[in-house]
């Protein structure tokens, strides 16, 4: 029996790019008070569709599609890159990143500003995911008192609402896929290296990669291919022209057939039991060979060694960005950031800046304490970590649920998680981890992660095509108040 796909992408449903902007401004316009999930729209976003539409040339793969980008990377126009903070308000450098003018060449529209998590969620380590000075609380369309995640907070809230078919995030570490997940959307982490990160707000230049946030797996794969590219300017790139790919190409929805895949039995549970237990019936019914892996040696230790990198990086990346920025940004250090909050009310009036304060205090790329957790760090995620798994349980990637369903809002206590998937392995290798919807915890979405060696990233997403189109999991949002004010819990709240 033929199985029914997912509903084709939105840009083969509607004729012009102007109709497309049009209609995405429209729905931003309508939706984005309730959301936060966008700072600014592009007010050349209706010229560049204008001009597209006149072409006569050869159109682009995504002509007409109307991306946001997250507001920590740069594009031409009026609009000012503040990766949601005060200090960057004047920033606006009138040039697109390299991925931005990838993106323009393949015919897609960039319409605007993505809310984040202010900084890409490094300034505190209490901070609330989604928030920035700049944009306010970006509120989850599922239930608008959830959090969103972080750090592309906006970038997955404005797809899951139907605002745009899709947007860009960046991560330094679950910054694409927890958004992803807990909107009940698409998300790709590439390989670190495949595409550009000249002119995007830096955290790590060992771990940072922007990628696609879509609805479908297809649009991400059409999507990733436009990003992908070396740049001179950015040596982690230098072999990404190598292995250029047409990714939609790739995908097969008889992927799984046949591969021996990995269950991460030590990143599963925090409420996902039921959705990765449906999931992992899917895989095997696409006739994927299940090996469960109970443990990883070395895991606990990852995390120590990676925010020694992270802070470290973050002082001398975040330096030598600012000293680039227009003579409109007085902030011209970490150091000026730093004392920039403290005479700005908003900064800190929610929570503080204890990440920027340490980083302030870490000694420089040349330290060997940095260069040994760099290398101890590596080893044990890609390795020690990805690598030996996948060798020595015979399998070609790893599956895993991405994250618990969304936590409530805490403007008191910061983010209240309980629990996280293994993607954190993939973010310190710089490996490519795919999250596809797989159902709802209680009518929030929740994601199933796809994580395989470095360039796998056309196996991983054909990997999770077959899975998306053999379990349709996405949900719809329903934009309740509270999940408790619709079903399936509501009900449940009253006496019977």
């Amino acid at each position: 029996m033929a199985r029914a796909l997912i509903a084709a992408p939105v840009i083969a449903q509607q004729p012009g790019a102007e109709s497309q902007t049009l209609a995405a401004i429209k729905r931003i316009e309508t939706l984005n008070p309730r959301l936060n999930a966008v700072i600014a729209l592009d007010p050349t976003a209706l010229d560049q569709a204008r001009a597209l539409d006149r072409q006569r040339k050869a159109r682009g793969p995504l002509f007409g599609m109307p991306i946001l980008v997250k507001d920590n990377i740069e594009m031409k126009g009026p609009l000012p890159t503040t990766a949601g903070s005060l200090a960057l308000k004047g920033n606006v450098t009138n040039r697109d990143a390299p991925l931005v003018a990838n993106l323009r060449a393949a015919g897609a529209v960039i319409v605007g500003k993505a809310n984040l998590s202010e900084w890409a969620n490094i300034r505190a380590s209490n901070s609330i995911s989604g928030w920035s000075a700049v944009g306010g609380q970006v509120r989850n369309p599922h239930a608008l008192n959830r959090n969103a995640c972080g750090s592309s907070s906006g970038s997955g809230a404005a797809v899951a609402a139907g605002m745009v078919p899709a947007a860009i995030g960046t991560e330094t570490d679950g910054s694409i896929t927890c958004p992803a997940a807990i909107n009940g959307i698409v998300g790709f982490k590439p390989t670190v290296g495949l595409v550009s990160r000249t002119h995007v707000v830096p955290i790590s230049h060992s771990q940072d990669t922007a990628g696609p946030m879509t609805r479908t797996v297809r649009d991400a794969a059409l999507v990733l291919a436009a990003l992908q590219g070396s740049d001179p300017a950015d040596p982690a790139t230098a072999e990404a022209d190598r292995r250029r790919t047409d990714y939609a190409a790739t995908l097969s929805d008889t992927a799984l057939k046949g591969k021996r895949i990995g269950v991460m039995r030590f990143a599963d549970g925090f409420g996902t039991d039921a959705a990765f237990t449906e999931a992992l019936e899917t895989l095997k019914r696409e006739g994927a060979i299940l090996v469960d892996i109970d443990a990883l040696e070395g895991r606990d230790q990852i995390g120590g060694h990676e925010i020694k990198v992270l802070l470290t990086e973050l002082k001398a990346d975040m330096n030598a960005y600012l000293a680039a920025t227009p003579a409109s940004v007085k902030t011209r250090t970490l150091a000026d950031l730093i004392a920039f909050n403290k005479v700005q009310p908003r900064e800190l009036a929610l929570f503080g800046q204890d990440l920027f304060e340490q980083a302030e205090a870490t000694k420089g790329l040349d330290d060997p304490d940095y260069k040994t957790a760099r290398a101890t760090s590596l080893r044990l995620a890609g390795a020690d970590g990805i690598d030996k798994l996948l060798r020595e349980h015979n399998v070609v990637a790893l599956v895993g649920p991405t994250m618990p369903p969304a936590w409530l809002i805490d403007s008191v206590n910061g983010d209240q998680i309980s629990g996280g998937g293994a993607g954190n392995l993939a973010a310190v290798a710089g490996y490519p981890h795919l999250t596809v919807p797989m159902g709802n915890v209680k009518g929030l979405p929740v994601g199933l992660s796809f994580i395989g060696p470095k360039w796998s990233d056309a196996l991983i997403l054909s990997l999770g095509y077959d899975y998306e189109q053999a379990s349709q999991k996405r949900v719809e949002p329903q934009f309740l108040d509270s999940i408790e004010a619709g079903a399936p819990i509501a009900p449940l709240l009253s006496p019977p």
